[in-house]
């Protein structure tokens, strides 16, 4: 079990940036790592240059990963109870400690965020 919030950053960092060239890293700062669609979409009224998909900020005391998708299509996701209790309202896991099962559970629903956003033509 890694309970390092570097470990479990450093974890998130790296399964977002794989998903290039179907998302663009909009942001990679030490304050936040924001990922978004490579295709101007419409964002409520507005025209952006990537449609937001996820964020990862880290705190003191966990690890934030922000997963919009799961937002917009919560009927395409299932989480298990351990990742269902890291859920903060409707898009905000607060990560304190990750196992085997929560990464491959976590690289799992971000492939297929990844997938909605192709079906919708935003990456």
């Amino acid at each position: 079990m890694i309970k390092d919030l570097s470990q479990i950053e450093a974890f998130l960092r790296q399964v977002l940036i794989e998903q290039q060239p179907l998302l663009r890293i909009r942001k990679n700062e030490t304050e936040v790592l924001e990922a978004c669609g490579t295709k101007e979409a419409m964002q409520g009224k507005q025209k952006v240059d990537g449609f937001y998909f996820a964020s990862i900020m880290p705190k003191p005391k966990d690890v934030r990963f922000y997963f919009f998708p799961l937002y917009t299509h919560v009927d395409r996701f299932e989480l298990s109870p351990d990742l269902q209790k890291m859920l903060k309202g409707k898009t905000c896991f607060h990560i304190k400690h990750l196992n085997e099962d929560l990464k491959t559970e976590i690289r799992s629903m971000i492939k297929t965020g990844v997938k909605i956003f192709q079906e919708q033509d935003l990456c």
